[in-house]
């Protein structure tokens, strides 16, 4: 069942389907899960019949979806978080939408998990245009007939809180010290005086009143926006390598910046974190290079190597991260 499998000291690799691997570790063992569900009807990931892009029909897929929950709630400590992102899903031959995120809600709620936040991740309409070659993007249309054009779907991270007490707070006891994300204000900041600081650097390895720590308050600022228009697209592992011929050629993997974001958010150094839909590792990438432990579980074997070779460069990250 589990065809291959790479572990160390920080994390564990499976290249398996996730339902076989999940049985075998320990209830409420888990600190936070994240990951991105295949969503149903959108993209077909492989040809595995085991894959959960494969299945026929949205029940189908609703029904396999829902042993997969049930287990992350069994796995999750009591008041820990599973971030899911998601996005809603156009039927390819009507353009009709289905509220995909609605029944991820739904069967969160159905299996003990609390729904705590909806967050919105902008994306630019070009870049989603040139990447996926959606038709409603196109400007001819606003020429030609613009009833047919339509907006850049966002996509969003649902937040879910397992019920129960939360037996080890998440503290953060100087306050946000790394922000994931493109914004100005990292790179070229004057001061009140005029003078150019390098703000980012300045705060960098903080330990002192949180209170006084200008870095984190504005971090968090973004972070607590409902909205994050400063993720970065092109943030992402090396993942061209993995493709094989029959691959869509849309595939893209979480942005780095979204997971750094739930990772700081809603773990302690130390603790576990789950993806069950490794893909080429982001997931478990950045955990590690966060401080944190990681499990990942990947269908696809050019996934799961490449997942691999990408762990092999955390190091280097890790470094870059502590140096900027």
């Amino acid at each position: 069942m589990i065809k291959e499998q790479f572990i160390t000291e920080n994390y564990a690799l499976y290249c398996s389907d996730c339902m076989y691997v999940l049985p075998t570790i320990p209830s409420e063992s888990i600190d936070l899960t994240v990951y991105s569900p295949p969503f149903a009807g959108l993209y077909n990931y492989s040809s595995s019949e085991n894959d959960f892009s494969n299945c026929e029909t949205r029940e189908q897929f609703l029904e396999q979806y829902e042993f997969l929950i049930a287990e992350i709630s069994r796995l999750t400590k009591p008041g820990r978080i599973t971030a899911v992102h998601v996005t809603n899903i156009k039927d390819s031959k009507t353009g009709d939408m289905w509220n995909f995120p609605a029944e991820v809600v739904r069967l969160h709620q159905k299996h003990g998990f609390a729904w705590k936040d909806q967050i919105t991740i902008w994306k630019e309409p070009l870049k989603v245009r040139m990447r996926t070659m959606v038709r409603s993007l196109m400007h001819k249309l606003i020429v030609e007939d613009s009833s047919e054009c339509f907006t850049a779907m966002p996509d969003y991270v649902l937040v879910f809180k397992k019920k129960g007490i939360n037996a080890v707070p998440v503290t953060h006891p100087f306050g946000l010290t790394h922000y994931a994300g493109e914004t100005p204000f990292l790179k070229d900041h004057i001061d009140t005086y005029g003078n150019y600081s390098d703000f980012r650097k300045k705060w960098h390895g903080f330990d002192g009143d949180p209170r006084e720590n200008k870095l984190s308050h504005i971090t968090w600022q973004r972070y607590a926006s409902s909205v994050w228009d400063d993720i970065r697209i092109d943030e992402v592992l090396q993942y061209k390598e993995s493709k094989d011929e029959d691959d869509e050629k849309h595939v893209h993997p979480l942005q780095l910046d979204v997971i750094d974001r739930c990772v700081e958010l809603w773990t302690n150094p130390g603790e576990t974190v789950l993806t069950p839909f490794m893909g080429v590792g982001s997931e478990v990438f950045s955990p590690v290079r966060l401080g944190r432990k990681a499990i990942g579980i990947e269908l696809k074997d050019s996934y799961f190597k490449q997942a691999i070779k990408n762990m092999a460069e955390c190091k280097k990250y890790v470094e870059e991260l502590q140096l900027f």
